[in-house]
């Protein structure tokens, strides 16, 4: 089969194209025909670090939408055909940039027929960080104020639909030029953070989701109330955060996503109810997955990219 492999660690030209067996399904997993797969960040950083993977070879990529091919023994949930989609087991399960790939047959769930491939791989780790993140850690609640930083990025626009979906007050950080963009996900209120200083314009906020690092957290924690929760998908982050949370009253969590079907399914349950789409900045076959990497590490993207693997 075909695939995008790394025969060292680097920049974006150490992904080139290989030939591989194809992988067999074990005991409660499914072999999936991949039709797309979602580029994320944690893609390059795996790319450029090995992180949990490891020495190369390897194939990067979790973020898959496709076709039952083979089912292992065991496996009730799918049969061969079934159009399905998710992510893989992260974050040692990568394999998504491959014309096939073998995943826990409970990592996935039938793909909402209302969105073709493209805009379903865009979605499993973007969708269940969010859900993880202001469902499962934070217990959003309707009238809530909720900080998204980076609204506009992969995992941001997505939050912020999940969090109108929770009936909250959302806040977003972006650049000026994505403004219209965020408000139009529903964002009641967008801060150009080359501008101004969010740690200044707003306050009272019960949640923060913290998709930048850096010394966001800190300055996040500024705007919050007494009991709120900062959850923090990206490192490093400053380092002094722990005595100012204390001293507000404020939990922060650091989130790594997980599989999960419960949280899958209600995701996929936004997208059938039409309250959460994907944004696409771009598809690119798989061959070119060096350039969507160069692309997504400028950070400027808005939304997601998503490689194509089946015709």
């Amino acid at each position: 089969m075909r695939a995008m492999s790394q025969h060292t660690l680097g920049e974006p030209d150490v992904l080139t194209p290989v030939e591989l067996d194809r992988p067999v399904p074990g005991p409660n997993e499914v072999l999936v025909r991949v039709h797309a797969v979602g580029v994320n960040d944690t893609d390059w950083r795996h790319r450029r670090t090995g992180l949990y993977l490891g020495a190369p070879p390897f194939v990067v990529g979790w973020d898959v939408s496709g076709v039952i091919e083979a089912v292992g023994r065991g496996v009730t949930l799918h049969q061969p055909g079934d159009e399905v989609f998710g992510m893989l087991d992260y974050p040692r399960g990568a394999g998504g940039y491959a014309e096939y790939a073998v995943a826990p047959a409970r990592n996935l769930v039938r793909k909402p027929s209302t969105i073709d491939h493209v805009h379903a791989a865009a979605l499993p780790v973007a969708g269940l960080t969010a859900w993880q993140a202001l469902v499962d850690t934070a217990d959003v609640q309707p009238g809530q104020r909720v900080l998204i930083h980076a609204a506009a990025g992969g995992t941001g626009h997505v939050a912020v639909q999940v969090a109108k979906a929770l009936g909250a007050y959302v806040i977003g950080t972006a650049s000026a030029a994505k403004h219209g963009f965020v408000r139009g996900l529903g964002a009641d209120e967008v801060i150009d953070y080359h501008t101004v200083d969010f740690a200044e314009a707003v306050s009272a906020i019960d949640f923060v989701l913290d998709g930048v690092g850096g010394d966001y957290c800190i300055r996040s924690l500024r705007t919050m109330r007494r009991g709120g929760t900062l959850v923090a998908i990206v490192f490093p982050r400053d380092q002094d955060f722990e005595p100012v949370a204390k001293q507000r009253g404020v939990r922060v969590a650091e989130l790594t996503v997980e599989a999960d079907r419960t949280g899958l399914q209600a995701v996929a349950a936004l997208i059938e109810q039409g309250r959460l789409r994907a944004e696409i900045d771009s598809v690119l076959p798989l061959a070119q997955a060096a350039e969507a990497h160069r692309r997504g590490e400028t950070r400027r993207t808005t939304g997601k990219m998503v490689l194509t693997v089946a015709e």
